[in-house]
């Protein structure tokens, strides 16, 4: 049987590719190819074969980074987590909100640019930041070097260009004062970017994903697009499906929000349209998407059910490899 993996990352345990080798694991005997997944967050540059390029450019909190990033045939890839990211800035307890920029990501998109890119994918997951994009803009070549180039922004998320600090900010370690502060800021941006750019970013539905910088490189010509989806055409993931007998994905936690542009119902809703089956595996699958899985006819494993907590978060390969071999055995 030919299967194919194709699922997103179990945060803290798997990334994609290490999901598709416990695939394989427990598939021997099968020919299984590896198709690893996301929707703009940790992840995206994986998708597309992993970075081939670093280029040293300002972090989040002003240090320098070696941020990795990916050039191939005319298309860049870029995650901004690389160069703004929170884990970078020491995560939570060690950012700075007020002060975190975007600046690195721009440079980033600068350097990709001088290269050669034609088209640039900028993954938003991960951000240490809301400044609103400013950072990024001020770092970005002059308009004129922009043009011809197709700047293209993987987001998982619907949140309002204003709405950015309150949604996002507590997980970025702002204080409720804070907090205030940043929307102050933001709402202020959405009248300079008006007023300098002619584009109003206040009511553009996902401009507030990475602290807004998504609103801030609309402004210079970027479009907000569903991450999965986009990535899912990139690598021409339908068309792997098709050649598949057996697709299996996951995520560590299946829920509602898992068929809203994420990965696991990108690929559910890709499969059934080429009419493969499908397994989900999960670290956790919950009530609400158990009964959609079973109403749409689709196989779901859950790894802390089956093996229990402990088990499924610490030999978590292990489990899906286990998982795996006993559906094929069924």
């Amino acid at each position: 049987m030919h299967l194919l993996a194709c699922a997103d990352k179990f945060r803290g345990t798997l990334d994609a590719g290490e999901f598709a080798a416990a695939v394989a694991a427990g598939a021997l005997g099968h020919e299984v190819t590896a198709q690893p997944m996301a929707d703009g967050g940790e992840g995206t540059l994986l998708a597309f074969g992993g970075a081939n390029r670093s280029s040293a450019v300002i972090g989040p909190l002003g240090s320098t980074v070696d941020a990795g990033w990916r050039l191939s045939q005319g298309r860049a890839v870029i995650e901004m987590a690389q160069a703004s990211g929170l884990l970078l800035a020491g995560g939570a307890e060690g950012n700075d909100p007020m002060a975190a920029t975007t600046a690195g990501t721009g440079e980033l998109i600068a350097k990709a640019v001088e290269a050669g890119a034609d088209e640039v994918i900028v993954g938003l997951g991960g951000s240490a930041t809301t400044d609103g994009g400013l950072g990024a803009l001020r770092a970005l070549p002059a308009p004129s070097r922009l043009k011809g180039v197709d700047l293209v922004l993987a987001c998982d998320v619907e949140t309002r260009f204003t709405d950015a600090a309150r949604v996002f900010g507590p997980q970025k370690g702002a204080s409720r004062a804070q907090i205030a502060l940043l929307t102050a800021r933001l709402e202020r941006l959405v009248g300079v970017y008006r007023d300098e750019h002619g584009i109003d970013v206040s009511e553009l539905r996902g401009a507030g994903a990475a602290g807004g910088l998504a609103g801030g490189l609309v402004v210079a010509g970027a479009r907000i697009e569903s991450g999965a989806m986009l990535i899912a055409e990139a690598v021409e993931l339908y068309e792997q499906i098709e050649s598949a007998e057996l697709v299996i994905t996951g995520e560590g936690r299946v829920d509602a929000t898992s068929f809203e542009g994420k990965v696991v119902g990108t690929v559910v809703e890709l499969a059934r349209a080429a009419g493969r089956e499908l397994l989900v595996v999960g670290g956790v699958v919950d009530d609400d998407a158990r009964v959609r899985l079973d109403d749409e006819g689709v196989g779901w494993i859950d790894l802390c059910d089956r093996f229990g907590t402990e088990r499924a978060l610490a030999e978590t390969a292990s489990c899906v490899a286990g998982s795996v071999s006993g559906w094929l055995s069924q």
